[in-house]
């Protein structure tokens, strides 16, 4: 899952990335004066469709870097010094929503075409220029041609506040939440993540940056989507601060952001897997394998789970692992409510970094607007031995084969937000342990681990092991060893839930479970995937 469009060693990616590259790449452009822009042309989003729909009938045509040698000179050391001018922000909504413009890079080489999208529904491109930037005298990118390209974008807070999203790299796009932490992205779409043959990165290449389509947005984006399979037009409004982020209850008191996005897609050729509304993040270990963690702070991840709102209303928490092996799950629904990749874990005594804030990373929650039909939501996770590394894909395949000629369309709303979006109507798992199995004192018994799991809520409050509080415990492969005991935590509403487990072979055992009561269920149901050796 390398992305060739983001740091691929060196300081790393995510180094440059957790800031949102404030502290890389301090850019901004716009406003270009009216005689050094094109000439304005009126513009709707059903020609970016037009131009979608043709395109995906023509031959993929990769693009061309100009001046490839020079623009590989503009290093990370390069990049952070060069600044852009911030009075020349673009300002297609006003002075609250000032829009920055990233300079190319080695790492981000490939040009960006930006617009203008002015209210009367024209546009013009904002040309890119070395005087719309600062950079010390001896900078590789002088000697850039004029006309190159932008790389991306990002929108600032009003005033002199920092960004909260950014769009920069292949089809990336993300914002910082109600911490003002970045963290995990989302993307325009994913292309065979997760096979056995190389996955596409198709890249935005052009956007036309306007003001708000609505009236709680922001500002609103369109963008072309190319690559060699796939073909695209999306818009995105951007809603910034809203306590009620794409669908949340609104007695939950953390502001957030959310990105409304309408997907319209044109196939190519024919795409094995085809992630919609994909989520991207990172986990390395928490308190379920410390013992992988080689570093010494207590916790290390972006997203410590997936949640799921099925079709049928069931709510699903699947904690993260960090594999031995590229490990793909798939949970099949229909008509899917919400997915998403979940930071729940805020206390920062679990992670003790007072520098990049895992504690703070925001979490990202896809609800799906309309009827999405069968499919699955799809995780992916592949192994790491460090945080620089992006190593947790969340997206929705449709169960329908996707062809040559197909077209699609999507339209979702994502919620970046600090606490889970689902209503508090079941209790929420809290904490997923893995160690040796068997008994204490007792020999200590082969190829068996022990789990066990947290659950804590309103539901559970107030109630004792004579309250008739029932686990449930399956497993569609490997198997569950009595016994299996679920008891309330000394001294909290919390409740307990452990067992042992055995694995079959080198597969990991696929295990489910929740705790219930007079045959109604207390809590979400927790799934996960485990190996017995997993902290050993």
């Amino acid at each position: 899952m390398n992305n060739p469009s983001l740091l691929p060693f060196g300081p790393s990616r995510r180094a440059v990335l957790r800031t949102g590259l404030a502290g890389l790449v301090a850019l901004a452009a716009g406003s270009a004066r009216p005689d050094s822009a094109a000439s304005p042309a009126r513009v709707r989003f059903d020609d970016l469709v037009a131009r979608a729909r043709a395109a995906a009938a023509q031959p993929y045509v990769p693009p061309v870097v100009p001046a490839p040698d020079l623009i590989a000179q503009v290093d990370y050391s390069a990049h952070w010094q060069i600044r852009f001018r911030p009075e020349a922000a673009l300002r297609p909504a006003g002075p609250d929503a000032p829009v920055q413009l990233f300079h190319p890079g080695r790492y981000f080489p490939e040009p960006v075409r930006i617009h203008l999208r002015e209210p009367d529904g024209t546009a013009r491109e904002i040309p890119f220029g070395r005087g719309l930037f600062t950079m010390p005298p001896d900078s590789p990118a002088r000697a850039l041609p004029d006309g190159f390209g932008f790389a991306g974008f990002r929108v600032m807070r009003p005033g002199d506040g920092p960004d909260w999203v950014s769009f920069l790299g292949a089809s990336y796009f993300r914002t910082d939440g109600p911490s003002g932490q970045y963290g995990l992205s989302a993307r325009g779409i994913a292309v065979n993540t997760g096979l056995d043959q190389p996955e596409e990165f198709p890249r935005f290449t052009a956007f036309w940056i306007g003001p708000p389509e609505a009236p709680d947005e922001t500002l609103s984006v369109w963008a072309e989507l190319d690559g060699p399979s796939v073909t695209g037009a999306f818009r995105f409004g951007l809603v910034r601060g809203t306590a009620a982020a794409a669908g949340e209850d609104e007695t939950d008191a953390a502001p957030g952001h959310m990105t409304r996005v309408s997907a319209r897609l044109f196939l190519r050729r024919d795409v094995e897997r085809l992630g919609i509304a994909p989520l991207t993040s990172m986990y390395w270990y928490s308190e379920r394998n410390r013992a992988r963690g080689a570093d010494w702070r207590p916790e290390i991840h972006d997203s410590d789970g997936l949640a799921l709102r099925t079709g049928t209303g069931e709510r699903v928490w699947r904690p993260l692992v960090n594999p031995p092996r590229l490990h793909v799950t798939s949970f099949a629904d229909a008509a899917p409510r919400g997915f998403g990749l979940i930071q729940r874990d805020r206390d920062f005594g679990h992670y003790q970094d007072d520098g990049v804030f895992y504690d703070r990373r925001p979490s990202a929650w896809v609800i799906p607007r309309g009827d999405w039909g069968r499919g699955a939501v799809q995780l992916v996770e592949i192994p790491t031995g460090d945080e620089t590394f992006d190593n947790i894909v969340a997206f929705w395949v449709p169960e329908q084969p996707v062809r040559e000629g197909d077209e699609l369309r999507f339209d979702y709303d994502i919620g970046w937000r600090a606490r889970d979006p689902q209503p508090e109507n079941v209790a929420r798992v809290v904490a997923t342990r893995q160690g040796q199995g068997g008994v204490p004192g007792q020999p200590i018994p082969p190829h068996r681990a022990k789990m066990v799991v947290d659950f804590a809520g309103p539901p559970l409050n107030g109630l004792d092991t004579g309250s008739g509080v029932e686990p449930v415990v399956e497993a569609t492969q490997g198997r569950v060893v009595p016994p299996v005991a679920a008891y309330r935590v000394v001294g909290t509403d919390r409740w307990r839930l452990t067992f042992d487990f055995e694995q079959d072979g080198a597969d990991p055992a696929s295990l489910r479970a929740y705790l219930r009561r007079n045959g109604q269920a207390l809590t979400e149901t927790w799934l996960t995937d485990a190996w017995v050796d997993m902290n050993r």
